[in-house]
C-alpha cells in the first residue's frame, strides 16, 4: 500500500519509528516531514503536503501526527477530498474506514503510546470501505458541502 506520513515536533519520535516499521511490514512509504526534530516547527507545512497526495490519488492512506493529533486533523481536514480523524481506538479505526471511507489516521503521540499506536495504523491499513448505498448517500452529502465550501 502506498502511505504517505507526517508529522510535527510534537509527533516526530513517533513518525519516524512508525515509517520503519511500515517499511519493514512491505508498504510504500512516502514521508512528508518533518525531517529532523524542530520544537519550532508548525505541523500544517508537513500534514497539508500530505493531505493533498492522498486527496490527489498519489497515496492510498495517510497517517498524520502531532502531540495531540488535533491539529493535524483539523489541518488535513481542510483539504478537499480529505476525511480526517483523529483516532484512538480500534473500532473507530476500521468502522471510520468501512462506513466513512476515511483515508487519514491522525494520531496524538502523546496520547497514545507506541505498541497502541501501531495496533491503530494496522486496524486502519487492513479495514476497506464497504461502499453500502447508506455510506455513499452519507459521503455525497459531505461531499456536497465541500463543494459549496470551496465556491464561497
Amino acid at each position: 500500500m502506498r502511505i504517505g506520513i507526517a508529522a510535527d515536533h510534537g509527533g516526530f519520535n513517533m513518525k519516524e519509528l512508525m515509517a520503519s516499521d511500515l517499511r519493514e511490514s512491505g508498504h510504500d512509504i512516502s514521508d512528508f516531514g518533518a525531517a529532523e526534530y524542530n520544537p519550532e516547527d508548525d505541523y500544517p507545512d508537513f500534514v497539508l503536503p500530505l493531505a493533498t497526495a492522498v486527496a490527489d490519488g498519489r497515496l492510498d492512506r495517510g497517517i498524520a501526527f502531532c502531540a495531540s493529533g488535533v491539529g493535524a486533523s483539523i489541518a488535513a481536514n481542510k483539504v478537499y477530498g480529505v476525511r480526517a480523524a483523529l483516532i484512538h481506538d480500534c473500532y473507530s479505526a476500521h468502522q471510520g474506514v468501512e462506513d466513512d471511507d476515511m483515508n487519514i489516521l491522525c494520531l496524538g503521540s502523546q496520547v497514545v503510546g507506541y505498541a497502541h499506536g501501531w495496533e491503530l495504523v494496522q486496524t486502519f491499513l487492513a479495514a476497506t470501505f464497504s461502499g453500502a448505498e447508506r455510506h455513499r448517500r452519507r459521503l455525497a452529502k459531505v461531499a456536497n458541502l465541500e463543494r459549496m465550501a470551496q465556491s464561497t
